[in-house]
């Protein structure tokens, strides 16, 4: 099955992969190239380097069949590959729930963080294996690899709250994240642009 399943959802068994990472039964996927980020990175000349030399994948994300629709759950295991673009850490795009309706993230493999802005705050929670962060109403999130491998989340979140990537692009997320010698370290989102 590669599709959302048509509400009414049925009831039915979801089985995970954590290793794999893998969800069955799959519903959609996507991949996030280096291009697919374009604006997200402070320094434009080094993203604009990556994509020349091989656009990278920076991360994918494998569901479950249950639809983004009112009142389901759906489910959904991202995996953000190691790296750093002029040292800024690999991410997700971020995103503000339209519908602001809260979410959770369990940490399933390697070493991640949780970065959250509400327009005026910046907040970061440590993501590991069986760490779960949650998101509240009204926040932007956005999900960082600062390990050395693959890090792999699940999130499950509320299917009427959609996703609005324009939000992060207009607003920032506060804070962008660096690789330092003691592992990461936040700088202003917007001081650091160039």
């Amino acid at each position: 099955m590669s599709e959302f399943i048509t509400p009414p959802v049925p009831p039915m068994t979801i089985r995970f992969d954590a290793q794999a990472g893998t969800l069955s039964p799959q519903g959609p996927t996507l991949e996030r190239r280096m291009s697919d980020l374009e604006g997200l990175f402070a320094d434009k000349d080094a993203w604009n380097e990556a994509v020349a030399n091989g656009n990278p994948v920076v991360y994918s994300v494998v569901s479950t069949p249950v639809p983004e629709a009112d009142r389901e759950l759906p489910q959904s295991i991202t995996t953000i590959q190691p790296g750093t673009t002029a040292g800024e850490f690999w991410m997700t795009k971020g995103h503000q729930h339209p519908n602001h309706q809260g979410e959770i993230y369990l940490g399933i493999s390697g070493q991640g963080g949780l970065l959250m802005f509400d327009g005026e705050n910046t907040s970061w929670v440590d993501m590991a294996p069986g760490v779960i962060g949650y998101i509240p109403p009204g926040w932007a999130h956005r999900s960082i690899n600062v390990g050395s491998e693959p890090y792999k989340f699940l999130a499950v979140y509320p299917g009427c709250a959609g996703h609005d990537y324009g939000w992060v692009l207009e607003h920032g997320m506060g804070q962008r994240v660096y690789s330092a010698d003691s592992g990461h370290e936040f700088a202003p989102f917007f001081a650091a642009q160039a």
